[in-house]
């Protein structure tokens, strides 16, 4: 996906960051720097013991937000159950919490770059699969090699081949000193407490839509200078950005669980708590427009969708005419183009026998709905009312 202008804005706290293309919002975060966003660092305290239905480990950890952490100490290749009640322990939010559920937790830190991921608890050397050519591969892997010491580990990131190996050097050390500050604060701090704030959300954009991007609109001084030091795309100071591009009007919008097509049909997105389930209706389709060419463009429609909303989780698609695979399999490459680059891993499965299309995508931040509403206490959710 592509997109030419990013709107930074931060009140107190509080960051929103809007992604456009053409004016149109593709993209929209926000971020309460008081919360545990991911990648932040904690000492936290284990509080109760869990026993997990695969026979695992977990513990409820208290971090010192409202509602407290969860650690499956045997995820992530992690064996140490030697753990009790009323411990300290670092640990790192792996994704944010959801609804009633509190943050996922992990105790393998990943500090990330922009050319490289440090694994200071891991060993070997990952190198990103989108980096297929072998010369890159080798001057990646080389330079990663040179550069380590003793026991740690690193990912190699998709962007690595647009650097000098002397800037990947000089980020490697640079991470190993963050890593460094969050033990020795560790070490005098008192359960629960933020030992590390992730890098501003603002620079993982940057990156993301750094090919694409021409201009970098923000309401604050300290992140413009920021910014102007970093990157040569034109960056704009604009006190009532949000204001300036209507974004507002474009966000309340995007939480309509419909979406028009040019072709006349519609897109209905139904969030529950089981998944999201997606319908393509043709009943309004135009005269001269084809159910092939309304699959397309709601295909199309759907991957703006699911990102710009941030759905996650199972996601059923319903489309419109034949379900047979012969017709669907185009509609499936589509959506598996679109969502290629989806910083959120996304996997499109394919035809189920009931004719829909399904997709899994990783969930990491708050979907749109999760934001900006809170479920009804009058319908509980469901949206209707007694007669």
């Amino acid at each position: 996906m592509k997109a030419d202008t990013l709107v930074y804005e931060k009140k107190n706290d509080v960051v929103r960051l809007a992604i456009l293309d053409s004016g149109r919002l593709v993209e929209f975060d926000t971020f309460d720097k008081s919360q545990p966003v991911e990648g932040n660092v904690y000492l936290g305290r284990l509080t109760h013991k869990l026993e997990l239905s695969n026979g695992g480990i977990g513990f409820k950890v208290n971090i010192g937000d409202t509602v407290e952490g969860f650690l499956n100490v045997n995820e992530f290749d992690e064996r140490d159950v030697n753990l009790s009640e009323g411990q300290s322990v670092v640990v790192q939010v792996s994704q944010e919490k959801h609804a009633e559920k509190g943050a996922k937790l992990i105790r393998n830190i990943q500090l990330v770059g922009t050319t490289v991921v440090y694994k200071p608890l891991k060993m070997g050397i990952d190198i990103s699969k989108r980096i297929t050519d072998s010369n890159q591969l080798r001057f990646c892997r080389s330079t990663v090699f040179a550069n380590t010491k003793g026991q740690e580990g690193w990912a190699v990131r998709t962007d690595a081949v647009q650097f000098e190996a002397e800037v990947i050097s000089g980020e490697m050390e640079k991470l190993r000193k963050i890593y460094e500050e969050i033990r020795m604060r560790a070490r005098s701090a008192k359960a629960p407490s933020l030992l590390y704030f992730g890098e501003d959300p603002l620079f993982e954009y940057i990156r993301r839509y750094k090919s694409t991007l021409k201009k970098i609109v923000t309401n604050n001084h300290v992140m413009e200078s920021d910014v102007r030091s970093m990157t040569d795309i034109d960056v704009i100071y604009d006190a009532k950005a949000f204001e300036t591009y209507g974004l507002e009007d474009q966000i309340v919008e995007a939480l309509n669980c419909t979406s028009s097509l040019k072709s006349g049909g519609k897109v209905y997105i139904e969030q529950t708590l089981a998944g999201i389930m997606i319908d393509v209706d043709s009943n309004a389709l135009r005269a001269g427009a084809n159910i092939y060419e309304l699959n397309n463009e709601a295909a199309l429609e759907i991957a703006r969708q699911i990102r710009l909303k941030n759905l996650s989780g199972k996601i059923i698609i319903d489309f419109a005419g034949n379900k047979e695979y012969q017709y669907m399999k185009p509609v499936i490459d589509l959506l598996e183009t679109e969502l290629a680059d989806d910083p959120c891993r996304s996997r499109v499965l394919g035809l189920s026998k009931a004719g829909n299309i399904e997709i899994l995508r990783q969930r990491r931040r708050p979907s749109l709905i999760d934001m900006y509403t809170i479920e009804c206490p009058t319908c509980q959710g469901t949206g209707r009312v007694e007669k």
